[in-house]
């Protein structure tokens, strides 16, 4: 088990936890986060569930709905197919073309809807670790809605990953195997006896459980072989196992023997001890730092085994321990795209975000929800900065702070990204800017100091090097005049957003 933190608890320890365990919080979240304690504190976060009716998801993507629709749509291809006949073949072919059109002019506003459902989601749930493993497991198992094409099943695997977030990463892993968009993702449904598709039996060993070098092609082959005959009924929504299209000969994986199915090999992947560790890794990674000792990595995995794989325990192991609020863990991570801009809001206090806004900045800073680049998920760390994102995050925040009068800094056309629709028109016309009466009152703005202070602890939650505050308290007293006003506090702000400081978390 890993050392624990001692018993002080700082409110910088407390504002470290709530952004890499959350997606950060305003000072006041963050003053009433740490007055629980740091044990009460890690409760809370593992606890937390939205209520039922917080978020409701779109209506289309409700099951019911969703095979209503299927169903119309079956129809409606036996009514083109009918009214088609008498056409020559190119009046059908027009024909044809213009209802599927219909359907993908449909699914692209879908997936909008979807994606700005999970981003309120997460900028506004009660239960802020829940969505952030969330969006950990989205990246894990990952799935694009540019192959998938049916945003409805999108959100179906949104909501596994949910309710599933802190609980059994076997009853996930086996969850996924029959999950319909992860199916449709890696072209389980076309696996067939005699037809093997090796596509998940290689990724979920590769990616999902065991790493490279813990598996061997031949392992894989076999395992195809097992993974055959799970299929997709349209008209339900259901997976089921159809043993005829299935292979149930005899099977050899990892030196076992049997009459394998699907469900089968992943009990067999579980046996094994790795298991533990390559994902007590990733976690770590994900909530702390790269290249973890591996003693420490040895003793999460026994956490994890010992707790049947649930997640629980190893993430309160995590949240306790001294090494998560080190030197080497506190800001220390560059944030990802979603990160950035949710913590961005959350910061300037922003309740509804400017119209098409976080779209934009998805598109424009790499990481659309949704829409992972391939199988092994996105690049994390560093893979997120380069010379363009990063003036890129300076000109959203320069939007954020100062409104509308700075649309330009939105920069870029309107993107369209296969399998989504557009960046929405207009985007943050009319924006004002944040209430800096709330963030930087009146009288705060009479010492620069002051109010430099306060801004820091916002938005890095930690002291800076006195070379940088300096700059910051320059800039403030040479802006003061008779009144400072909100023009000059925007500016103020955006200068400190604008820094190689606020990039990390």
């Amino acid at each position: 088990m890993l050392p624990k933190a001692d018993a002080t608890w700082t409110l910088n320890e407390a504002a470290h936890l709530l952004n890499r365990a959350g997606f950060g919080g305003s000072p006041a979240e963050i003053k009433a986060f740490h007055a629980k304690g740091r044990e009460k504190a890690v409760d809370l976060l593992l606890a937390s569930k939205d209520e039922p009716d917080a978020f409701p998801i779109p209506k289309w993507a409700t099951r019911e709905q969703a095979v209503a629709d299927m169903q119309a749509r079956i129809k409606q291809r036996r009514e083109i197919m009918k009214s088609t006949r008498d056409m020559t073949p190119e009046q059908a072919e027009n024909a044809r073309r213009e209802a599927f059109k219909m359907v993908q002019q449909e699914n692209r506003q879908r997936g909008l809807e979807g994606q700005g459902w999970w981003f309120r989601r997460m900028t506004k749930t009660q239960a802020p670790l829940r969505e952030k493993m969330t969006l950990f497991w989205h990246d894990h198992f990952a799935t694009s809605i540019q192959k998938v094409k049916q945003p409805v099943l999108m959100v179906m695997q949104n909501e596994l990953f949910r309710n599933q977030a802190i609980g059994s990463f076997k009853d996930l892993t086996q969850a996924i195997l029959l999950d319909s968009a992860m199916m449709l993702y890696l072209d389980t449904e076309s696996s067939k006896k005699g037809k093997p598709n090796e596509n998940f039996a290689r990724e979920v060993m590769e990616l999902f459980t065991l790493g490279e070098g813990n598996y061997t092609e031949e392992d894989v082959r076999q395992a195809a072989r097992a993974f055959t005959g799970y299929q997709l009924n349209r008209m339900s929504g259901n997976v089921v196992h159809n043993r005829r299209q299935w292979d149930g000969t005899p099977k050899t994986i990892f030196g076992k023997t049997g009459e394998y199915d699907g469900k089968d090999v992943i009990n067999l992947i579980f046996d094994k001890p790795g298991v533990a560790t390559f994902i007590a890794r990733k976690i770590w990674e994900y909530f702390v730092y790269d290249n973890p000792a591996p003693a420490a990595i040895e003793a999460l995995g026994k956490t994890l085994r010992d707790a049947n794989y649930q997640m629980e325990p190893l993430l309160r192991e995590i949240f306790l321990s001294n090494e998560f609020y080190s030197e080497a863990a506190i800001r220390s991570q560059i944030k990802s795209p979603i990160q950035f801009t949710i913590q961005l809001l959350k910061e300037l206090e922003i309740d509804v975000p400017p119209t098409g806004f976080p779209i934009k900045a998805q598109q424009e800073l790499g990481q659309v929800l949704f829409m992972p680049p391939n199988v092994a998920g996105w690049d994390w760390g560093q893979a997120w900065i380069n010379t363009n994102t990063l003036l890129t995050r300076y000109n959203l925040a320069g939007f954020l702070t100062k409104g509308a009068e700075d649309e330009s800094m939105m920069g870029g056309d309107r993107v369209k990204l296969k399998g989504m629709g557009r960046t929405p028109k207009n985007v943050g016309r009319g924006w004002q800017g944040p209430d800096y009466e709330k963030i930087a009152p009146r009288e705060l703005r009479k010492n620069p100091e002051e109010l430099v202070d306060s801004l820091i602890f916002r938005f890095f939650q930690g002291p800076l090097p006195d070379k940088a505050r300096g700059s910051f308290i320059e800039y403030a007293t040479s802006k003061k005049g008779v009144v400072f006003t909100n023009k000059e506090t925007a500016e103020l702000c955006h200068l400190m957003l604008s820094t190689p400081y606020y990039q990390l978390c």
